[in-house]
């Protein structure tokens, strides 16, 4: 066998292999997912989903070296990056976004959010505006600066989709049962009834840029932020997080152009709002 010939095949194999690892010139990368609040909770299973699926994830959160599980998911071979990011601050926002410019995100997860007060500050007669300001800020405000600040990087990108999480006690029209008349609700209900209209003004207004921004609930989730509406107790009736981010990551599969006026369940059906 000549040179040239060994030459070519050994080229060949070595061609074949970078496509079937996924790396070679002009082969598809791996997609991007930046995940806010990812530390714990359904932010977290985001993280492992994502991670499990072979995506390349940019997991954020306030105290990146309190976040062990994240870190975990790193040193168990996933592409995952921990990075740093307080959605209630915008001069964090604009330190992130200054170290990811010019990398592509085909998927921005608004998760991070707040429920604050344990029972003070937040009930008839108590209004604290501290509270009521925070959450406003980092359920409402957090999520549209956090976009505003990486749509270059969504654009930059082949998926160009932006969801946020929202909240089934955001429906206006559902029933004030007893036993969700109680602390938290004044602010927090609000705080994610105004992130459903902030994000369909947002999908309205980046659509021509051919960016799709949806709007998902998780349902009930046993996290420690359901948790303390109930005393800290377990939710046994809830979902497990990584369950319900497992479900949520099908319906954002689904998400199109031509689809994503509506608020979307984990379960694939649209709610009211």
């Amino acid at each position: 066998m000549s040179t040239t010939n060994s030459f070519k095949r050994l080229a060949r194999a070595v061609a074949m292999a970078a496509v079937l690892a996924g790396v070679g010139i002009g082969t598809a990368q791996a997609e991007t997912v930046l995940i806010t609040g990812a530390n714990r909770g359904l932010g977290l299973g985001f993280a492992r989903a994502y991670a499990d699926r072979g995506w390349t994830v940019i997991a954020t959160a306030r105290n990146p070296d309190d976040a062990a599980d994240l870190k975990a998911l790193k040193t168990n071979g996933k592409d995952v990056t921990v990075e740093k990011l307080d959605v209630g601050d915008e001069a964090s926002i604009n330190a992130l976004a200054v170290k990811l410019k010019g990398k592509p995100i085909d998927l921005l997860i608004n998760n991070a959010a707040v429920n604050d007060g344990n029972g003070k500050g937040t009930t008839l007669g108590q209004f604290d505006t501290r509270f009521f300001e925070m959450e406003m800020r980092t359920n409402v405000l957090g999520p549209l600066l956090v976009s505003q600040a990486l749509l270059p990087n969504v654009e930059a990108s082949k998926m160009k989709k932006i969801v946020s999480i929202t909240s089934p006690s955001a429906v206006i029209s559902r029933p004030m049962k007893k036993e969700t008349r109680r602390a938290h609700t004044y602010f927090y209900r609000p705080s994610k009834s105004a992130l459903n209209m902030a994000m369909k003004i947002l999908a309205a207004e980046v659509r021509e840029r051919g960016v799709t921004v949806g709007i998902v609930h998780p349902g009930g989730v046993d996290t420690e932020m359901l948790r303390s509406v109930f005393d800290g107790k377990p939710q046994t009736q809830a979902q497990k997080p990584d369950d319900a981010a497992l479900k949520i990551v099908s319906v954002i599969d689904t998400l199109t152009m031509e689809n994503v006026d509506q608020v979307w369940g984990y379960d694939g059906k649209v709610i009211p709002w």
